[in-house]
């Protein structure tokens, strides 16, 4: 009888235990929506976008929230928790985290051991970045990544491992392509996609892309009085990534996203002609000061500096075709932006009928405005009909667009009010709400997939020709 006893018990405790151990794996994999369940762990966080999917409360999100870290010493660490607890104390819908931090030189494989969440957030140094989103991966974790998410050949191959991995591990990886939310590209994509309007996208050619975007950005900002403070590892482009591998990455996103909607892009067919160029940012050792608070250059970045110059490649070009239309890309990073000046933009999208046009500069306030022209060979009467055709249409769903001739003669201004423009920050929010909703629905569309690594294939080509082409050139 004992024995029965004993024997059941054990029985019982073996049932239990499998239990328990298909819970925790149910819990890893499946996701139905209930408020709590997606239980979030912070890995190596590095830069402010990791506090920002946490800014406000997302109710499938756990309060507790689990950090890994290499040195509780880390700028990047510390800098995360100080943004969590003032948002946890701020007097206006505060938020309740809880955080759990684990710091150590074995940090990544505890993350792994521990198994205490099931959505990994990633956005910090780039240097090890893709080799974190494998592991995360091949741990049987859901990966939520901030750009870029490889900077390099063998970052990108390691990228397309963890994609086949994630499929076989019945996990979500997913890229953090806030500019989507941007309500002015939200807009002129409806314009894009309207045919009677715009036409079809240009052919171009590469020395009149049908399709041409620059980004200027700096490096030393002030927000609110105060300078914006950049880790010295931001000047590291082994760490941070060159400009053409990094800021590129959401304007080749926006261009999938806008020109080719719900189209999947394979990078060994629809790609083609990849050309690109680079040089460096000049950085003194005071601005470098200014910049970062730090006292002198660190070690690992003597190897760029020209006497007492820092050479930071963080400007460049990428031509290429996709789908065999012509695009061009230009970013460049400045140290600082003249006295009254601010981050510029300039886009144009070139349409059989219509020609867009986005431009950030002095003009605009350095806020993003978007115009449109009329293609040659259509006559102003159809232009100015199909223009007011097309916005009709947007305004049953965005009521607040107008159209607006300006004072050059054949332009118009897509009038979008700045109240019904949210910030950058409010962005990350949807960006991870969508991810949820497709960790619930098991529906991430094959594009999302098949375009990310298009994109990284890109960028992370596009370095190895700039240096391939600068090497050559010396």
């Amino acid at each position: 009888m004992k024995s029965f006893l004993l024997t059941g018990i054990i029985g019982l405790m073996f049932l239990s235990c499998m239990q328990q151990s298909r819970e925790k794996t149910s819990n890893s994999t499946v996701f139905t929506g209930k408020a709590g369940e997606v239980k979030l762990i912070v890995l190596a966080p590095g830069h402010f976008h990791a506090n920002l999917l946490q800014k406000s409360t997302i109710d499938q999100v756990n309060d507790s929230v689990y950090v890994y870290a290499m040195s509780p010493d880390d700028a990047g660490l510390n800098q995360y928790l100080s943004a969590i607890e003032s948002f946890n104390n701020r007097a206006e819908n505060p938020t309740s985290w809880q955080e759990v931090i684990y710091t150590g030189d074995d940090f990544v494989d505890k993350m792994v051991t521990d198994e205490n969440g099931n959505v990994v957030v990633l956005a910090g140094n780039n240097k090890n970045k893709t080799e974190y989103i494998l592991r995360a991966v091949d741990a049987g974790l859901n990966v939520l990544s901030d750009k870029p998410m490889a900077i390099n050949r063998n970052d990108f191959l390691l990228l397309e491992e963890a994609y086949k991995n994630a499929g076989s591990k019945n996990v979500q990886l997913y890229d953090m392509m806030t500019e989507r939310y941007d309500m002015l590209n939200i807009i002129e994509k409806e314009l894009i996609n309207n045919p009677d309007f715009f036409g079809e996208l240009k052919v171009g050619t590469p020395e009149d892309p049908a399709v041409y975007m620059e980004s200027v950005h700096h490096f030393y900002k002030e927000v609110s009085g105060s300078p914006l403070i950049r880790p010295a590892w931001y000047y590291d482009v082994e760490q941070q990534g060159e400009g053409i591998a990094d800021v590129t990455t959401h304007l080749i996103d926006l261009l999938f996203w806008k020109c080719f909607p719900d189209q999947p892009i394979d990078y060994t067919r629809d790609i083609g002609s990849i050309s690109s160029t680079h040089w460096p940012t000049d950085i003194s050792r005071q601005q470098f000061m200014q910049s970062t608070g730090e006292s002198s250059f660190p070690d690992y970045l003597h190897k760029y500096l020209d006497n007492s110059t820092l050479k930071v490649y963080a400007n460049g070009t990428v031509n290429f075709d996709v789908k065999n239309h012509n695009v061009s890309l230009q970013v460049m990073w400045n140290y600082q932006a003249p006295e009254g000046g601010g981050d510029t933009f300039i886009s144009t999208l070139k349409g059989t009928k219509a020609i867009l046009r986005t431009v950030q500069n002095k003009e605009q306030n350095f806020i993003k405005q978007l115009y449109v022209y009329k293609a040659e060979g259509v006559s102003e009467k159809e232009f100015t009909e199909n223009i007011q055709q097309v916005v009709t249409k947007i305004q049953k769903r965005y009521p607040f667009v107008t159209v607006l001739p300006t004072s050059n003669e054949g332009e118009y201004l897509i009038n979008i009010p700045a109240e019904n423009r949210e910030g950058h920050e409010s962005h990350f929010r949807y960006v991870a709400e969508c991810f949820f909703k497709y960790l619930v629905n098991r529906d991430m569309p094959e594009w999302e997939m098949s375009n990310t690594l298009a994109k990284y294939y890109i960028t992370t080509k596009a370095v190895e020709v700039a240096t391939e082409l600068k090497i050559n050139n010396d």
